[in-house]
């Protein structure tokens, strides 16, 4: 399989309440209280965190057995530091993560050289971990206003 698209469509639905659909699969994403939001569900930015950790989940159970590690269990803890006055507008910092950290739970009985070769092989062939790590061309195709006709 080569280069392929992938689509997903965000829907404001009330307040700060999205929903997202991709292939037929949908997500609530909201904000918390305290961000404005009625908390119906993860926000944007725990949802980046989750798609990370999901992503090295299934590069860790996709390519296990070419590593000679019989996987019991795989868990990532992710975690990311975001100053919120960026996407409030309240002073001239950047709205997006400054850090990323994970913490890799694997259970097995695979001996340390290897875990080690695996760890790296998954850091590196996960594809969200690298749209995160490396700059990605991000823009507006086109703005479509769509208003009702009377």
């Amino acid at each position: 399989m080569a280069k392929q698209t992938f689509t997903a469509t965000a829907t404001w639905k009330e307040n700060l309440l999205v929903e997202t659909e991709s292939r037929g699969h949908r997500i609530l994403i909201d904000e918390p209280q305290e961000l404005g939001g009625s908390d119906k569900g993860m926000n944007p930015v725990e949802v980046v965190l989750s798609a990370l950790g999901a992503c090295q989940a299934i590069v860790a159970r996709t390519y296990a057995s070419q590593f000679g590690i019989d996987l019991k269990g795989f868990r990532v803890t992710v975690e990311g530091d975001l100053d919120t006055d960026g996407f409030l507008n309240k002073s001239n910092v950047r709205p997006g993560f400054s850090n990323i950290r994970y913490i890799f739970h694997i259970d097995t009985e695979a001996p340390a050289e290897k875990i080690s070769a695996y760890q790296e092989f998954i850091e590196t062939h996960c594809p969200v971990g690298d749209t995160l790590a490396n700059p990605v061309a991000l823009k507006a195709s086109q703005v479509i206003v769509e208003h009702p006709t009377y």
